[in-house]
């Protein structure tokens, strides 16, 4: 088979265009495939302006070039002058579209595909030094799928969401990300973590077929920013206190109250040395090395040993079978806290006894966890995703370039995009 009709074949032409000539430029280390339209195209064609089938040949476009795949590793182009038809009912003139064309100027469908593959699995500069081409252009790429695939997805299944704060860069730069946990995907990324990024996903949640009415579960942290829209927005949502965020929360405290005691007790400062990331791990977790550290310590009088134990126990509450033993399992929690820190009265557990607070004040939302086996592993696990996502969009800081790499990475959407 000569090259020109094995290309015609695997770049799916049709009768409606020809592989005319598969040049190679050795200068350019190049390989050129030349396409032309054939006589078969025209009764195919309807008007974009009327769609009437009355289209005629009328003459052609300056040559284009389109990048493709390489072919032996040479970088390979589809060259052609694309037809011009007028429509005999409405008289106008327009450029046939090519049928191998991405969305992006310049590149076949097939070269997008590849392109959008590395850029997935890598920093979007990474691939563009893998195919030759600038990062912009790669970018324009993935903007441009990316938008189209976004605006079609249909959110009108969306029940139970999640949102959670992504830090864009140092200071306070930040993204509310809104989630699927149903589906688990990203839905939403709007800037900021006040309450006015509600309204933005509520009218989104419009535009893609959903109703705010239908969501019936929102889990979220504590603040009271998130809480204020939430209840302004979805105030028939039951809202959920993530697992994540409260153990996070008794883990800053048992933090703090490790940093007090240093400070204040010089033998515990020297015991507690370079121990930060013992108290951070459960116990199957920790190495040999903190294993034995564990065993140096845990028979020592130390308040931060007794706030690990609390720390502990209120993660096992989160093994409870059902919300009532739950309840009961957070509440004996509370007490026992803040009994100890009676007790103590040196206001090193004070850390904990705040956290306790925040426990009572909003334990319905902590219990609704239980219901209906609302699972917010999902949300857990954005934390990693996020750091992800700014790997790859690395060296571009506004946020329309983490949130498109945020929505290809955890959308689900269907890319390529040709729809």
């Amino acid at each position: 088979m000569i090259p020109e009709k094995m290309f015609q074949q695997i770049l799916a032409l049709g009768d409606s265009w020809v592989v005319k000539s598969m040049d190679y430029v050795e200068q350019d280390q190049q390989v050129l495939i030349r396409v032309e339209e054939t006589a078969g195209l025209w009764p195919k064609e309807k008007c974009p302006h009327c769609s009437s089938p009355t289209v005629r040949g009328y003459d052609h476009a300056p040559e284009r070039r389109w990048r493709h795949l390489n072919v032996c590793q040479l970088q390979t182009s589809i060259v052609c002058q694309l037809p011009r038809g007028q429509c005999q009912a409405c008289r106008k003139v327009y450029t046939v579209r090519a049928p191998w064309e991405g969305r992006s100027r310049g590149l076949t469908q097939e070269f997008e595909a590849f392109a959008l593959t590395l850029m997935r699995e890598m920093p979007v500069n990474k691939a563009g030094e893998i195919l030759g081409e600038t990062d912009q252009k790669l970018w324009r790429v993935l903007f441009a799928h990316v938008t189209a695939a976004w605006a079609k997805l249909s959110w009108e299944l969306v029940r139970w969401i999640g949102a959670d704060e992504m830090n864009r860069k140092k200071g306070h730069n930040y993204l509310t990300v809104f989630a699927d946990l149903e589906a688990k995907r990203v839905l939403l990324a709007v800037e900021g973590k006040d309450a006015s990024v509600w309204a933005r996903f509520a009218e989104e949640l419009g535009q893609h077929n959903g109703h705010p009415r239908a969501i019936t579960q929102i889990a979220i942290d504590m603040s009271p920013a998130y809480q204020k829209g939430a209840r302004e927005w979805f105030g028939q949502a039951e809202l959920v206190f993530d697992k994540f965020h409260v153990v996070a929360q008794v883990t800053q405290a048992l933090d703090a109250v490790r940093r007090l005691e240093m400070a204040r007790d010089g033998a515990a400062r020297t015991q507690l040395e370079k121990s930060h990331w013992l108290w951070r791990k459960n116990p199957e977790n920790w190495t040999v090395k903190e294993t034995d550290r564990w065993e140096q310590l845990q028979d020592k009088p130390l308040v931060t040993g007794l706030a690990y134990a609390m720390r502990l126990e209120l993660q096992r509450a989160y093994s409870s079978g059902t919300a009532a033993t739950a309840r009961t399992r957070f509440t004996k929690w509370c007490t026992w806290v803040k009994t100890e820190a009676e007790a103590l009265g040196n206001g090193l557990l004070q850390p904990m006894v705040a956290v306790a607070d925040m426990v009572e004040r909003h334990l319905d939302g902590i219990l609704a966890h239980w219901k209906q086996g609302l699972t917010t592993a999902f949300m857990e696990g954005l934390n990693s995703l996020f750091s992800a996502t700014k790997r790859k969009a690395r060296g571009y800081r506004s946020s329309e370039y983490q949130t498109t790499m945020l929505y290809f990475v955890a959308g689900k959407l269907e890319i390529p995009f040709y729809g």
